[in-house]
């Protein structure tokens, strides 16, 4: 099967992707192109899907690099391939032949671009990460390789949505301790419960921060299981396991 990936044309000509689900070697609840290793799938697997993400981006599997995230606002630079994942939710370079990517399955992957300046990054955003500061902390990185803020381009792939990201009164109260601003996005739902709209905070941090360009892809990971692994879907489905979709963009 074709990997089908989407792509945004704000980060065209650079090549990049939100890789679905469609096109990967995994099987039963991870099927088909799941590239999480931190998943119970076989590694083996998991490695023919990093592989098949590899040859589309046009680089060596070695020189698609990420990072072993933990939900932290921590982001690293890279020059190439990495003898190990080191812990972090954003990685960024100015290397040529780069492919940097992010797994999610619900959380926010975000791609940057400064196309003038030649620098990228790729972002795991979820709540905890957008809340410390990992969407902000990107831009700066990128500064530090020589890109301006105003001419950085970021684009929120496929995302869990409000109607499906249902959450207590405890979580919107860490929100308003950093910033009242943050009521905007949360509706309510039914009793005490409230429906968080992930996506629409990560573009307000974003725009906040004086981003040039920013926007959201408009896909729910959630509301399509043909296309998208969610996890939060399968907990509601009560899966033993859920896989993990990759995005990527490379420097040419």
């Amino acid at each position: 099967m074709t990997l089908k990936p989407i792509t945004d044309d704000s980060l065209s000509p650079l090549r990049h992707g939100f890789f679905t689900r469609n096109g990967g070697a995994s099987s039963g609840i991870y099927a088909a192109l799941n590239c999480g290793l931190g998943s119970a799938d076989q590694s083996e697997i998991v490695d023919i899907n990093r592989g098949r993400v590899a040859d589309h981006m046009g680089v060596d599997p070695d020189w698609l690099v990420g990072v072993y995230q933990v939900h932290s606002p921590d982001v690293i630079a890279v020059t190439g391939p990495l003898p190990h994942s080191p812990k972090a939710d954003a990685i960024v370079t100015a290397t040529p032949g780069v492919a940097l990517f992010t797994l999610t399955a619900d959380c926010q992957p975000v791609l940057f671009a400064d196309h003038t300046a030649r620098v990228i990054g790729a972002a795991h955003a979820g709540w905890k990460g957008a809340l410390t500061g990992v969407l902000e902390n990107t831009l700066t990185a990128m500064e530090t390789l020589g890109a301006q803020r105003g001419n950085i381009t970021a684009v929120i792939g496929p995302s869990i949505s409000q109607a499906a990201y249902e959450v207590g009164p405890d979580f919107m109260d860490r929100f308003l301790a950093e910033d009242d601003v943050s009521a905007r996005f949360f509706a309510q739902g039914k009793g005490d419960r409230l429906q968080f709209d992930l996506p629409g905070y990560g573009l307000h941090r974003l725009r906040a921060a004086g981003i040039g360009q920013a926007s959201w892809t408009g896909h729910c990971t959630y509301g399509d299981p043909d296309r998208f692994f969610s996890y939060r879907r399968s907990v509601h489905a009560n899966d033993a396991d859920y896989g993990r979709l990759i995005a990527s963009i490379r420097l040419d």
